[in-house]
C-alpha cells in the first residue's frame, strides 16, 4: 500500500476525492432513510434510539464528507475515515435493525391484521422481523459495494475491512441480536440455524464481492501504468511545495537520470493557473545559460495532473546557506552576485524579467565536479515583455513578487516593471548575503513595503558592525536606490562591475570544498529525505504534450 512518503500527490488526491464522494452518497442514503422512518415508523420507534442512531449517522456522515472535500488530508487519515465510516454504518443499522425487531409486536398489535387474515400473531412478528434483517442485509450490501467501487484500495485492505465489519452484521442478521449484547462468539438455537447459515453466506458473499470488485478496478490502474513504462518517471520523494506547485525527486525509467518533477495539483488547475504554469516552463525551456535551471520534458498525466520536469541539483540555496552559516565573506558574495547577473543577461535579452528573485531561488550546487556553481530557479512569475498577453494572467491588484526582495516600482506600478527590478533584487540578495539580513523587515507586509518605498537601507558596515570592501558595498547600495536611473541599468552593467571589484575572481574552488566539507553534512540533515526508489510510485506521462528538452532537482522550496 501506499505510504505517505512516497505515494504520489495525484493519487492521493483521488483517494481523498473518491472518500469524499463516498460520504457525500452515504449522508443522501442515511437523510433518504430518516425521512421515511420518520413518516412511516410507529411513534415508539420515532422517540426510540434506532431513530436517534439514524439521524446522528446522518450528520456524521455529511461532517466526513465535508471534512474530506476541504484542505489536504493524509492518506493514513483517510483510510482512518473510510473504516469509520464503514463501522458506524453497519452499527447503526444493527441498532435500527434492532429498534425496528422490538416494535414489531406493538406494529401488530396496532394494525391488528393477524385476525383479519387468520394467522397466528408469533408468524406476524417473526415475518416482520425477517423482513427487516432482509432490508438490512441488502442496505450493508450496497454500502460495501459502494466503497469497494468508489474509494481505490488494494483488495487486501477491502478484504480486511469488509470481513471485520461485516462479522457483527452477519451475526444480528443470524441471530437477532448484536455481537456485544452477548459477546462475540453468540451461541443459537437449532431452530435459528437456517438463519444463521444463510447469514453467514451473506456475508462470505458479501466480503468476496468486494474483494473482487476491488481488485478489478485496482488491477485495471496497475495495467495503465505497467502500459506506460516507457518514457514514466519514478516519484521518490517531496523536494518542496508553494503556490504554483509540488517539486518531486524522481528518476526517469530508462536513463535513470535523477530529474526533480513540479506538478501543478489538481485542485489549482484553473484554467489562469494552468495558463501560467504552462507560460512558466515554456519560458524557462528558452533559457540555455549554465547558471539557469534547465527544463528537459512538460505534459501532462493521465489523470490530469499538468508538470514539467528539470535538471535535478544537489546542494542548497542561498537561504538556507545563510541560516546555517549566517554573513557570507566577500569573494563569495561577488562569486553568487556576478553569475545570478549572468544568468539574467540572458533573460533580459530575450524580454524576460524574473520578478522574483530572492535567496530561495537562487541555488549553490555541485555540477561537473565544481562545487557551489550557482543557479537561478523558478521563473513562476516571470513576466515576458514582448508578449501582449502578459498582463492577462495578473488580477488587478496583484503583488508578483516576495517583498522583502521587490523593488519599489513592483510594489505602485508592476506594470512597468523592467530589468532594473531585477537587479534591485539582486541587491537585496547581496545585502542578506554578506550581512545576515534583510534589508528591511517589518511586522506586517504593509510595514515591509513601506519601508522599501520610503526608507534609506541601512550601510551594511554598520548593520554587520563589520568593515566590508567599500567598491562591493557602494555597489549593492546603487542597486538598492528607489529610483531606477540611479541603479545600474542592465544585468551586464552590474556583472561587469562586480568583476571590478576587488574580491572578484577570488572565490576559488578549494575554498568552496572546503565550505561543503565543514558544513554540507549539517545541510543535508535539514534536506527532505527522498523514500526508496524501490518503493516510488509511478508517474503516467502523456508524451503527446511535451517539449524536446529535459529536466533537474531543486532544493529550493517552492
Amino acid at each position: 500500500m501506499w505510504t505517505e512518503s512516497t505515494i504520489p500527490e495525484a493519487e492521493r488526491h483521488l483517494v481523498q476525492r473518491r472518500v469524499a464522494l463516498f460520504a457525500m452518497v452515504m449522508t443522501a442514503m442515511a437523510l433518504l432513510t430518516s425521512i421515511t422512518h420518520a413518516v412511516l415508523a410507529p411513534p415508539d420507534y420515532v422517540r426510540g434510539p434506532g431513530f436517534a442512531a439514524l439521524v446522528a449517522a446522518t450528520l456524521l456522515a455529511a461532517a466526513g464528507a465535508l471534512f474530506c472535500s476541504t484542505g489536504q488530508r493524509s492518506l493514513g487519515l483517510l483510510r482512518v475515515g473510510e473504516a469509520l465510516g464503514l463501522l458506524v454504518g453497519a452499527g447503526v443499522l444493527g441498532v435500527v435493525g434492532r429498534e425496528m425487531s422490538a416494535v414489531a409486536p406493538a406494529l401488530v398489535r396496532a394494525a391488528g391484521v393477524g385476525e383479519a387474515l387468520g394467522l397466528p400473531f408469533e408468524l406476524l412478528v417473526h415475518m416482520i422481523q425477517v423482513h427487516v434483517a432482509l432490508g438490512l442485509t441488502a442496505a450493508l450490501t450496497y454500502v460495501f459495494l459502494l466503497r469497494a467501487a468508489l474509494v481505490p484500495s488494494r483488495p487486501l485492505w477491502t478484504f480486511l475491512l469488509t470481513a471485520l465489519i461485516g462479522y457483527p452484521a452477519a451475526v444480528f442478521m443470524g441471530t437477532g441480536v448484536l455481537p456485544f449484547q452477548k459477546g462475540w462468539l453468540v451461541p443459537i438455537s437449532v431452530l435459528e440455524v437456517p438463519r444463521a447459515v444463510d447469514a453467514a453466506i451473506w456475508w462470505v458473499l458479501a466480503t468476496g464481492m468486494c474483494t473482487v470488485v476491488s481488485a478489478v478496478i485496482y488491477g485495471l490502474r496497475r495495467e495503465v501504468r505497467h502500459a506506460r513504462q516507457l518514457g514514466q518517471y519514478r516519484l521518490e520523494g517531496t523536494l518542496g511545495a508553494g503556490g504554483m506547485g509540488i517539486v518531486y525527486r524522481a528518476h526517469h525509467a530508462l536513463l535513470k537520470r535523477p530529474t526533480a518533477i513540479k506538478l501543478l495539483p489538481p485542485e489549482k488547475a484553473g484554467a489562469t493557473a494552468l495558463a501560467r504554469f504552462e507560460r512558466e516552463v515554456k519560458l524557462t525551456a528558452r533559457l540555455t545559460h549554465p547558471n539557469t535551471i534547465t527544463i528537459f520534458d512538460y505534459g501532462h498525466t493521465p489523470d490530469g495532473v499538468f508538470y514539467y520536469a528539470m535538471e535535478l541539483l544537489e546542494g542548497a540555496t542561498v537561504d538556507e546557506i545563510v541560516r546555517c552559516d549566517g554573513a557570507q565573506p566577500a569573494e563569495r558574495v561577488v562569486h553568487v552576485l556576478a553569475a545570478v547577473a549572468d544568468a539574467l543577461e540572458e533573460a533580459h535579452g530575450i524580454g524576460l524579467i524574473h520578478r522574483d528573485i530572492k535567496p530561495a531561488n537562487i541555488m549553490l550546487c555541485e555540477q561537473g565536479g565544481r562545487p557551489d556553481v550557482p543557479k537561478l530557479l523558478d521563473f513562476g512569475l516571470v513576466k515576458d515583455v514582448s508578449a501582449d498577453d502578459d498582463t492577462a494572467l495578473t488580477q488587478e491588484g496583484d503583488i508578483a513578487g516576495t517583498p522583502l526582495y521587490m523593488a519599489p516600482e513592483a510594489l505602485t506600478s508592476p506594470e512597468d516593471v523592467d530589468a532594473r527590478s531585477d537587479v534591485y533584487a539582486v541587491g537585496a540578495v547581496g545585502y542578506y548575503l554578506l550581512t545576515g539580513q534583510h534589508v528591511f523587515t517589518g511586522r506586517t507586509l504593509m510595514e515591509v513595503c513601506g519601508h522599501h518605498l520610503h526608507t534609506k537601507p541601512t550601510p551594511l558596515s554598520e548593520r554587520l558592525e563589520a568593515k566590508l570592501p567599500e567598491d562591493l558595498e557602494t555597489l549593492i547600495l546603487q542597486c538598492l536606490e528607489k529610483e531606477p536611473g540611479r541603479r545600474p541599468q542592465s544585468a551586464p552593467e552590474l556583472g561587469g562591475r562586480l568583476m571590478t571589484c576587488r574580491h572578484s575572481n577570488a572565490w576559488t574552488a578549494v575554498e568552496a570544498r572546503r565550505w561543503w566539507d565543514d558544513h554540507g553534512a549539517e545541510l543535508r540533515q535539514d534536506s527532505p529525505e527522498p523514500a526508496s526508489a524501490e518503493k516510488g510510485g509511478t508517474l503516467e506521462i502523456d508524451f503527446g504534450r511535451s517539449l524536446t528538452r529535459t529536466p533537474t532537482r531543486s532544493g529550493s522550496p517552492w
